[in-house]
């Protein structure tokens, strides 16, 4: 599988009075990509040139990633805004509605948006993280309570902002690749370009902001209704941060859902395995006639 980087565009987007950075590549529908912690739009390097044959494909850094705005107020790091900013993409890039893509936090943003705006979404693809309502009951297991105990660490103030930056930033390598089923999906490059994106100034704060607003919020808490979205679900089974059994019982919150499971994967999915996270999503994006 090539990557074709010298073919990609950067860009900038206003959206909801932020700057967001995006690389874009093809012509067509708008596919739009949503990355995960502690990524940026890179993680997609696999899917943009494959799905740029035959769709616009979008992928942009979330606020306070990378090249993004990176508001220094915690309250801007909140699902509403969240919402906002990809709505306010969409729009912006001339499109009404998007195949809208994400993965750990990028499809914690995905779900949330298909429930505010199902008419903008065409077609739900969210790699390796649960519908919010299975979420929300597997943190009242002792099991995913323990695989979760990140989540509380960052609560504290500064001392994760340390940890993650000591050593230059080798926890972001460790955080990758350490808890990766398949440990060659990442080169030294690969994780270089993870921490150089990490160390860039206001970005680690902004990211750990994500996690530091979620008991704030009502994501977790709220009644949540059955989804009409066409959606497909890509699951790395040896993730080590969320359990698979989170994604059963999805059926129950969305009414048209396909899961594809794939062994020797972790959490990275579209980076452990990325031909067949390809061809899962070309299946349902692109039914052979």
């Amino acid at each position: 599988m090539s990557i074709m980087e010298n073919s990609w565009t950067h860009a900038y987007i206003t959206t909801n009075d932020i700057k967001l950075h995006y690389v874009t590549q093809g012509e067509g529908p708008l596919m739009l990509m949503l990355h995960g912690f502690p990524e940026f739009w890179y993680s997609w390097r696999y899917q943009i040139p494959e799905f740029a044959q035959n769709f616009k494909v979008v992928a942009v850094d979330l606020r306070g990633y990378n090249d993004s705005d990176k508001p220094q107020a915690q309250s801007a790091y909140v699902m509403d805004e969240f919402v906002k900013d990809v709505e306010g993409v969409v729009r912006g890039l001339g499109y009404e509605s998007c195949i809208l893509v994400g993965h750990d936090w990028g499809g914690a943003i995905a779900w949330n948006f298909a429930y505010a705006h199902p008419d903008m979404v065409e077609k739900l693809i969210i790699l390796n993280l649960p519908h919010p309502a299975k979420f929300s009951q597997g943190l009242t297991t002792p099991q995913q309570l323990l695989r979760s105990y990140y989540i509380f660490l960052f609560q504290f103030p500064l001392i994760p902002e340390l940890f993650l930056q000591a050593s230059d930033y080798e926890a972001i390598a460790k955080v990758i690749q350490g808890t990766a089923f398949n440990k060659n999906a990442f080169t030294t490059a690969d994780l270089e370009a993870y921490k150089n994106a990490a160390a860039k100034r206001g970005a680690l704060t902004a990211m750990l902001n994500y996690y530091r607003n979620i008991f704030q919020q009502r994501i977790l808490d709220k009644n949540w209704s059955i989804l009409e979205v066409p959606t497909l679900m890509i699951w790395g089974e040896q993730d080590t941060a969320l359990g698979k059994e989170l994604t059963y019982g999805t059926q129950e919150y969305v009414r048209n859902l396909q899961i594809k499971y794939i062994p020797n994967s972790g959490h990275w999915v579209q980076q452990e395995q990325p031909e067949l996270v390809t061809e899962y999503m070309q299946e349902f994006l692109l039914p052979k006639q």
